[in-house]
């Protein structure tokens, strides 16, 4: 069968969460630099048809297409080992410590980061001719979300904060799904149906991911979004970043681990155990010299 069950579910991701750790530095930066571009060229794909059509919701329905491609060929994003190193340490998995953990998150923030932006610079090139022009319609609507997600936050001060930073809660919490969610099958059709229901979701709702962000407001930059890098920085990215890790370890990682990896003692059953023993259904009746048995109330 290619489902599987949610125990081997469990140390599937833990297994996957120690084999990262260990990765070498180059393996790790190149992964996550062909996800992070990938997951970039997906966003621009969503937009150019959200743009062309008028239907924010068949970009949606598209966009995983990007998501899928990049953890079929096994590489990286942010979000991805913000759920699954953690496990590895909490196992107690050999050689897996704090400091191991952080190098990995890092090597791939750094990863990420670049190959985002290399697409972003790539589609402004598109987008512009050469930058020989002003940019066409799809390059203006990347602008305007830039502003719209860094200034618009601002505006609305620390209720704008805590808005994004639950967005980006809610964002990894369907983006870390859909990385569990393609461990549940061992076909490829199953791992694709899999991914591509919550990450339809996180698209279309508007959550806040740190990665599409890496491609979405370098290229407003560069585009003439009427925001800075700073706005970016603090209106945005950073948040984002602590928000999509609370939500991947908390709402994906810790609780599959709580009751799959570390399930609880189950409570006796009827007829077992000594709850059992002690109820009257299910003592012996007393017997006389004879072996007879006698009534209890006699």
């Amino acid at each position: 069968m290619s489902y599987v069950k949610p125990p081997e579910l469990v140390r599937s991701m833990v297994d996957a969460g120690e084999a990262k750790v260990f990765m070498s530095a180059r393996d790790t930066v190149i992964r996550a630099f062909m996800a992070g571009a990938i997951l970039a060229l997906a966003a621009a794909f969503a937009v150019t048809i959200t743009v062309q059509t008028g239907e924010a919701l068949l970009g949606a329905v598209l966009f995983p297409v990007g998501f899928c491609l990049l953890y079929l060929m096994g590489f990286d994003l942010l979000t991805g080992v913000f759920t699954l190193v953690p496990l590895a340490l909490l196992d107690k998995r050999r050689g897996v410590t704090l400091r191991l953990m952080l190098r990995n998150w890092g090597l791939v923030f750094l990863g990420n980061l670049a190959g985002a932006i290399t697409v972003a610079v790539l589609m402004a090139v598109v987008f512009t001719y050469g930058f020989s022009t002003d940019p066409n319609e799809i390059g203006q609507r990347i602008g305007t979300i830039g502003e719209g997600r860094t200034v618009g936050y601002a505006d609305h001060g620390a209720p704008g904060m805590l808005t994004l930073f639950v967005r980006a809660v809610l964002c990894n919490w369907m983006v870390s799904t859909g990385v569990v969610a393609a461990m549940m099958s061992k076909s490829v059709s199953g791992k694709v149906i899999g991914m591509w229901m919550p990450i339809m979701l996180f698209f279309y709702m508007g959550f806040e991911h740190s990665i599409v962000n890496m491609y979405l407001f370098p290229s407003g930059l560069m585009l003439g979004g009427d925001f800075s890098i700073m706005d970016y920085l603090v209106w945005n990215e950073i948040p984002t970043v602590i928000g999509n890790l609370v939500g991947g370890v908390t709402f994906v990682g810790l609780t599959l681990y709580a009751t799959h990896g570390r399930p609880g003692p189950e409570r006796p059953r009827a007829g077992t155990g000594k709850a059992a023993a002690d109820e009257p259904s299910a003592r012996k009746p007393a017997a006389d010299e004879t072996g007879v048995p006698v009534s209890v109330d006699a």
